[in-house]
């Protein structure tokens, strides 16, 4: 037969426990959920752009040179094309201004490269040399990478400052249930009820509102992650593009909640059990 619980949580304490820890799931969930977008998006953008490289010729006097060296090392290209005077007009004229004839005067020869391995990538570097300006991609674009990091960090340290928030939380609801229990509870004690009895009744009630409002903020913050997703991609601008969710992430995003109760669970046997020998 089920046990009946003994005392219970007023109800102005229900609903702002069941706001509060709602509200934490949702940023907890969203914070994660990003993260890991971000953090898979870097990921998948090194893995696109780690092999490409552009090559500019200032000198046209040394295209030739360069062309050679293209040349005699077909076996470690993958894929080569030359940037056009029209691409490169197109390119350059909301930084240049001017018209197409004056702009071509000062373009350089430009090539991009995809190699077949990151070491022919810095053979043929090496063999460039000083006759044109050898730039990887994961060079030119590691501002942005450095930027994604410390996007993944504060991510990170929010999703930290949302658990001490929750252990906080639940602490001060824990602690502020039992002394306006205190009459039920000297009577529990008399009677003989052990700690671990009274302290599984708080348990018990803080797992059920935990549970309800977990799954609320889980609820409400998926569509919004996924929308957030849906529109990074839509842009398809640089890393922004590159955002997703692996299998794995969901599945982490998905113990989130379990984490959160059981984290709530942890911290209210703590806090009860301290505060039953406090006043014992």
């Amino acid at each position: 037969m089920k046990k009946p619980i003994v005392f219970s949580l007023f109800h102005d304490q229900s609903v702002f426990m069941t706001a509060i820890m709602g509200i934490m799931t949702f940023l907890a969930v969203l914070s994660l959920g990003l993260a890991l977008a971000i953090g898979t998006g870097i990921v998948n953008w090194n893995r696109q752009w780690d092999v490409h490289a552009t090559v500019q010729i200032t000198n046209s006097e040394k295209t030739d040179t360069i062309k050679k060296i293209f040349e005699s090392n077909q076996d470690k290209i993958d894929s080569m094309r030359q940037i056009d005077d029209d691409e490169m007009s197109r390119l350059m004229r909301p930084w240049m201004g001017g018209d197409r004839g004056v702009l071509k005067k000062y373009l350089p020869v430009m090539f991009e490269v995809k190699f077949k391995s990151k070491s022919d990538m810095n053979t043929i570097g090496g063999l460039i040399g000083t006759n044109a300006r050898f730039i990887p991609h994961y060079d030119a674009l590691r501002p942005s990478i450095s930027a994604g990091w410390k996007m993944v960090t504060i991510l990170a340290l929010l999703l930290g400052l949302i658990i001490v928030t929750i252990g906080t939380c639940v602490s001060f609801i824990a602690r502020n249930t039992a002394i306006l229990h205190r009459r039920e509870l000297e009577i529990l004690n008399q009677v003989g009820a052990s700690d671990r009895f009274i302290t599984r009744q708080m348990q018990i009630i803080v797992a059920r509102i935990c549970t309800i409002a977990c799954i609320i903020g889980f609820a409400i913050a998926c569509p919004i992650l996924l929308m957030t997703l849906g529109l990074a991609r839509s842009a398809r601008v640089g890393l922004m593009a590159m955002l997703e969710i692996s299998g794995a992430g969901w599945v982490a995003l998905l113990l989130v909640p379990f984490i959160i109760v059981l984290f709530a669970i942890m911290v209210t046997k703590r806090t009860t059990l301290k505060i039953l020998k406090t006043e014992s």
